[in-house]
């Protein structure tokens, strides 16, 4: 199996590309873009959609024969505020120019010939709290399964206090089984503040034929072919990241580890 931590390769410029075959997998695609005010970032999507998530900072982007216009109204993820982003079309161009130092994710999934989904802005729901007690975490659901702008792609991020859990308890979507189940593949991009702090992340399966626990730190990405995926948040450094998950049909539907099965029982 291909490694699961994805350290970035450098500071500027493009710093991350999981492809699918990189991946060892089917269906996500994730690129991350760290971009100085003046610099630009462009790429066809081809077979594939794709959402792009201004992450920090703003810049200039058009695509799939629109102009959007400035996207980018927080300028530190740690804002905790929703982030502005767009929907860009299969067999399509786009092309971003930084107004400010900004982040820009590039979330991907193959996408079908004549998909209905045109070019867009994205409007992201108010961030939301979820969970309770040291299992407290909050949301922003840029693109989720309530909101039909996509055709595989569902996006959202999750900001994690220090000294929480969260993707917690354990939970699994590796099985095509709907309703019961869907297969979804999954990534997520961490940052941490204070940035040159850690959290951990651990995927594993129920037999332990994949387990593995990471220390993650400022712009990794974690893959997660399957399995349960908890992460933790050390105390003293809030944790934030950016899930990217695709899969044969665009629902989230999950099965609890059987160790917390009387977790979530308890706080239903």
């Amino acid at each position: 199996m291909p490694h699961l931590l994805h350290r970035p390769f450098g500071t500027h410029g493009e710093v991350h590309r999981i492809t699918p075959e990189r991946a060892g997998w089917r269906y996500v695609g994730f690129a991350l873009h760290r971009l100085r005010a003046g610099d630009k970032a462009a790429a066809a999507t081809n077979g594939e959609e794709a959402i792009l998530v201004m992450v920090e900072g703003r810049a200039r982007i058009a695509g799939g024969g629109e102009d959007f216009g400035t996207v980018g109204t927080r300028m530190n993820v740690f804002e905790r505020t929703p982030p502005e982003a767009v929907y860009i079309p299969r067999d399509a161009e786009w092309a971003a120019v930084a107004e400010t130092d900004c982040t820009l994710a590039v979330c991907s999934a193959p996408a079908t010939p004549g998909g209905d989904f045109p070019a867009r802005r994205l409007e992201t729901p108010a961030t939301a709290e979820r969970g309770r007690g040291t299992n407290t975490r909050h949301v922003n659901n840029i693109a989720m399964e309530d909101s039909p702008v996509a055709e595989r792609l569902l996006v959202t991020e999750v900001f994690t206090p220090a000294g929480h859990w969260s993707s917690y308890p354990s939970h699994r979507h590796d099985e095509d089984d709907f309703p019961r189940i869907t297969y979804l593949e999954e990534t997520y991009y961490h940052r941490l503040d204070p940035s040159d702090g850690f959290a951990v992340q651990r995927v594993y399966t129920d037999d332990r034929q994949l387990d593995e626990t990471m220390a993650v730190h400022d712009h990794d990405v974690v893959c997660v072919p399957r399995g349960h995926h908890p992460c933790g948040a050390p105390y003293g450094f809030d944790l934030y990241y950016l899930n990217v998950m695709a899969g044969p049909r665009r629902n989230w539907r999950f099965v609890p580890a059987p160790e917390v099965e009387w977790i979530l029982a308890r706080d239903a």
